[in-house]
C-alpha cells in the first residue's frame, strides 16, 4: 500500500489531468474549478484513509474527533470505506449527520437562551442555494469521488503489483474460484481418508 506522501503526490500530479479533462467535457471554467477543488479535497482530506490515523485524518486538525466513531465502526480498506461511490457517499452521509446534530444543538441553545439565531432559516436558505446551483454541487461531488478513487486505485494497483511479483499471474485470478478449488480438493482428500466400519472389519479378518 502506498504511503501518505505517495498518495498526496498522486493527487497533485493528477490534478492537471483532471482539470484538463473536466474543462474539455463541460467547457466551463467555474464548473472545472469545482471539479478540481473537489478532487483536491477528496484526495487530501476526504479520502478512504479516514478510517485510520492517516495524513488525511490529521489534516482535520481540531475536528479530528468527528471521525473517531467512523474509524471504530469500519475495518481499514473495507468496501464501505474504499469502495467506488459507496465509500464517498457513506462519508458524506456521516458528515451530514454531524452537521444535523450541530443544527439541533444550535436550536436547543436558541430555545434556552432566547437568542435569535434562526437555525432553521439558515438551513432553508442553504437548501435553496444548493437547489439553485445544482450543477456546481454535482461538479463538486464528482471531483470528491475522483479524488477518493485515485486513492483507492493506487492502493489496489500497488497490492496487485506486489502479489504479481511474489506469486505471478495466479495471484491476479479471482479469489472466489481459487477458494472453490481449494474447498473441492480438501473435500476429496478428507473423503479419501475416511474409512467405513465394514472396511475395518474386513481388514482385521
Amino acid at each position: 500500500m502506498p504511503s501518505g506522501r505517495t498518495h498526496d503526490r498522486i493527487t497533485l500530479w493528477s490534478l492537471p489531468i483532471i482539470t484538463g479533462l473536466s474543462f474539455g467535457l463541460v467547457h466551463s471554467t467555474h464548473l472545472t474549478l469545482f471539479v478540481s477543488g473537489g478532487f483536491l479535497f477528496g484526495g487530501l482530506m476526504f479520502g478512504p484513509d479516514l478510517d485510520i490515523n492517516s495524513r488525511q485524518f490529521q489534516r482535520w486538525g481540531w475536528f479530528k474527533w468527528l471521525w473517531r466513531p467512523y474509524q471504530t465502526s469500519l475495518h481499514h480498506r473495507s468496501f464501505l470505506s474504499h469502495g467506488p461511490i459507496i465509500g464517498t457517499a457513506l462519508r458524506l452521509l456521516y458528515l451530514l449527520n454531524w452537521l444535523a446534530v450541530l443544527a439541533v444543538f444550535g436550536l436547543i441553545i436558541d430555545e434556552l437562551l432566547g437568542l435569535e439565531l434562526s437555525v432553521l432559516g439558515f438551513v432553508a436558505s442553504l437548501w435553496r442555494s444548493l437547489s439553485l446551483h445544482y450543477q456546481e454541487v454535482i461538479a463538486l461531488l464528482v471531483g470528491i469521488e475522483l479524488g477518493a478513487m485515485s486513492h483507492s486505485l493506487s492502493d489496489w494497483s500497488g497490492s496487485a503489483y506486489r502479489r504479481f511479483k511474489t506469486k505471478g499471474l495466479s495471484s491476479l485470478l479471482p479469489q472466489i474460484k481459487l477458494q472453490r478449488r481449494q474447498r473441492k480438493s480438501s473435500g476429496r482428500s478428507t473423503s479419501s481418508k475416511v474409512v467405513s466400519p465394514t472396511s475395518r472389519r474386513r481388514t482385521k479378518k
